[in-house]
């Protein structure tokens, strides 16, 4: 489930609003060749969150958003259509439903030449359709 999870994510994000045009890839990890801006699933990790009847997951996804520039708060308005988006995911999958989505977390972080790097963490719990 959690591969499943993994490509409706990116399939999603790539199928974004206007907002999200500005990025110049969205790939299951970082792209080979591209210029920020770019989003990427940095990691993902699950556990067994089953009912009696099915086979359920939560699943945790990391993804990260590269970009470059001065103003740390230059990326605020993409990270917010980044968020809506996920949030938006439709919950019937093929194969599976998605329970529920949270935000759990995110980082922030200034790198070398002008680099920057947002983290956002969710929670999807998930269960296989029957």
């Amino acid at each position: 489930m959690e591969h499943a999870l993994r490509a409706a994510l990116i399939a999603w994000l790539r199928g974004g609003p206007a907002s999200l045009d500005t990025l110049n890839a969205v790939e299951e990890e970082a792209p080979l060749r591209a210029s920020p801006p770019w989003l990427g699933i940095a990691a993902s990790a699950s556990a067994d969150w089953s009912t009696k009847d099915r086979t359920g997951r939560e699943i945790r996804v990391a993804l990260e958003l590269h970009t470059r520039g001065d103003d740390p708060a230059a990326d605020g308005a993409l990270v917010r259509a980044i968020e809506r988006r996920i949030e938006a995911l439709p919950r019937e999958q093929p194969g599976f439903t998605v329970v529920s989505i949270l935000f759990l977390r995110a980082r922030a972080e200034r790198r070398a030449n002008n680099r920057r790097s947002v983290l956002l963490e969710y929670r999807f719990r998930c269960l296989a359709a029957t």
